[in-house]
């Protein structure tokens, strides 16, 4: 596995770490003991809790090895470093979509805290590339499966 560089925020790297922590504090407890119970069954050769517990168990623990990697290979972006002359990561930006006459307001953060339903957008979806390295007031235009979008940046805050 390629150790790539994860790009947080400070509220998204705090995320990771509970999440973590859950799996390996909660979560493994609650399996062990699924396992347990499962094994007091008798056999385990046709025994589908006890192979659904397994199974969870190796899902749990992939997933807490992909955590740590994540955690280890964390870049996190100061908020004191997010400046408001232009859009960075970790900006927040105000801007106007032209097409619906409409003001939104995106957090530009990492791929892995990306929510578009929060608008938490990553830096390296087409609308985040577009915006970084913008200034406010300018006019930018992104090309989207449907066509192409026209905002206009109002405001950059940290």
């Amino acid at each position: 596995m390629l150790n790539k560089e994860v790009v947080l925020t400070y509220e998204g790297l705090k995320k990771l770490e509970q999440e973590l922590e859950q799996l390996k504090t909660v979560k493994r407890r609650e399996i062990a003991e699924r396992i347990k119970q499962a094994l007091s069954f008798g056999d385990i050769s046709e025994n589908s809790e006890y192979d659904e517990a397994k199974n969870e168990q190796a899902y749990i623990e992939g997933k807490i090895i992909q955590l740590e990697n994540m955690l280890k290979n964390a870049k996190v972006i100061d908020e004191d470093d997010v400046k408001t002359d232009m859009v960075s990561i970790g900006s927040k930006v105000r801007i106007l979509d032209k097409e619906f006459d409409e003001e939104v307001e995106y957090h530009i953060v990492g791929s892995t805290e990306a929510d578009p339903s929060k608008y938490k957008i990553s830096y390296q979806s087409p609308v985040g590339k577009a915006l970084i390295g913008k200034k406010k007031g300018a006019t930018v235009e992104v090309i989207v499966p449907d066509g192409t979008i026209e905002f206009k940046v109002l405001e950059i805050n940290k």
